[in-house]
């Protein structure tokens, strides 16, 4: 990438990208083994500066940047101009700052340490869901050396990546359970409580570990008899939510889509992210007027597109965005936050009137929490105090009070009143 393309979000949006990278919101995990066009997907969601090459290991320490998911901007419904802050607004659609993490390349016996594994799989703990890069091309084996297109079964990669987490997550638990199951006895805690003080640092809940037992998920029979690991399957599947992100999909073997498309336990997306990336320098560059997400593109200027910039577009058009609707990057991203996490966009304001912070700035913030947040939770987020001294809220549509326990909708445009 070049430097002109190095710091993009950051030289346009400084406040939202450190926000974004260093916020407490939630992160998305790119994961898969090296040589899939893992970094490559991170670099077309985030513009950030990722090394891509094409050899194991191009990526050693994990690289992060903020990307975006689109939702509607209210400016549209309430027919007023907007400011944002933490966020921008393009034709009515907000695009807000989700933190993104890049992990080294996986390969099979990580949780043993091989292909320094378990300093990767360190790198998940505070991922809150995963998109799993796919070559669905098969054009490279399951330690990530490139071979023919074709040659290696891209459903073996899915499977070892389920292996290596939940062993790890085994591997981190076995070694303290006699030690949990004294401490439970002397506490009067159940091993589930002890569990979810045991795996806080992964991000797994006690909330996790209680829907985990019910849960079905595919596990390998051999690993079917050893209960403590039938359960981290389980974690994994709950607490690490995956997407699979079948990339590579232009020169993918159609019986290849297909086979991953039938996995039970996982949504599939066709993804070209090379695709993403050149669409995304070619809008940057002002040769084409393209948003992330769009099935098609515009060339604004045919004249200043050699042949093989021209070529290249045409190939892109044809063959991701007419036959998959779009590269699927976006979609991955989306999936990831809205349906598999359950977050939704709440607007915060201070005059429930104008729609504007106390700077005059019209719907300056966009927040995104989860699906059941109260109106009170809502003023926790924002600020504390806020929390701690909240009287009621204001839904700005309707201009009604709502009480502390008002579960919001996606959308809202919510002013907390608090004590002073």
């Amino acid at each position: 990438m070049s430097s002109e393309h190095r710091g993009n979000v950051t030289s346009l949006f400084p406040r939202y990208y450190l926000l974004a990278t260093y916020g407490d919101d939630m992160e998305i995990g790119f994961v898969g083994k090296p040589n899939v066009g893992k970094s490559t997907m991170f670099s077309a969601a985030t513009l950030a500066p990722a090394q891509i090459a094409n050899y194991p290991f191009t990526t050693i320490e994990p690289n992060r940047g903020a990307m975006f998911v689109r939702t509607k901007c209210p400016c549209t419904d309430f027919k007023i101009k907007c400011e944002p802050q933490n966020s921008h607004c393009e034709d009515g659609v907000r695009f807000v700052p989700v933190r993104a993490i890049d992990i080294a390349g996986l390969v099979p016996d990580a949780h043993k340490g091989k292909g320094l594994g378990v300093q990767f799989l360190d790198d998940l703990r505070q991922a809150d869901a995963l998109v799993h890069v796919i070559d669905a091309a098969g054009s490279t084996n399951i330690e990530g050396v490139p071979c023919n297109v074709g040659e290696h079964d891209p459903m073996d990669d899915v499977r070892f990546l389920e292996r290596e987490i939940a062993y790890w997550m085994h591997g981190i638990i076995s070694k303290d359970m006699e030690k949990m199951s004294r401490a439970a006895q002397a506490s009067g805690k159940t091993m589930d409580e002890m569990l979810a003080e045991k795996l806080a640092g992964l991000g797994i809940t006690h909330e996790h570990i209680a829907k985990a037992h019910s849960v079905e998920v595919q596990i390998p029979d051999e690993d079917k008899t050893n209960d403590l690991l039938v359960l981290c399957y389980k974690l994994r599947k709950i607490g690490k939510p995956m997407i699979i992100a079948a990339n590579k999909a232009d020169i993918a073997p159609p019986e290849n889509i297909a086979k991953l498309q039938t996995l039970k336990d996982y949504i599939v997306i066709p993804t070209s992210a090379e695709s993403e990336l050149a669409l995304r320098h070619a809008a940057k560059a002002g040769l084409i007027k393209y948003k992330q997400g769009d099935s098609d593109f515009q060339i604004i200027e045919p004249s200043k597109l050699s042949e093989k910039q021209t070529k290249a577009l045409e190939y892109i058009r044809e063959r991701v965005l007419k036959k998959y609707g779009s590269t699927g990057i976006q979609k991955c991203i989306e999936t990831a936050v809205f349906q598999m996490l359950d977050y939704i966009t709440i607007y915060p304001v201070e005059d429930e009137t104008h729609l504007t912070n106390k700077d005059g700035q019209a719907l300056p913030d966009a927040k995104l929490v989860k699906k059941g947040t109260t109106a009170k939770d809502f003023a926790f987020k924002i600020h504390t105090d806020l929390g701690n001294k909240f009287i009621r809220a204001i839904d700005a549509r309707t201009k009604m009070v709502i009480g502390a326990d008002h579960v919001l909708k996606d959308c809202d445009v919510i002013k907390i009143v608090s004590a002073r």
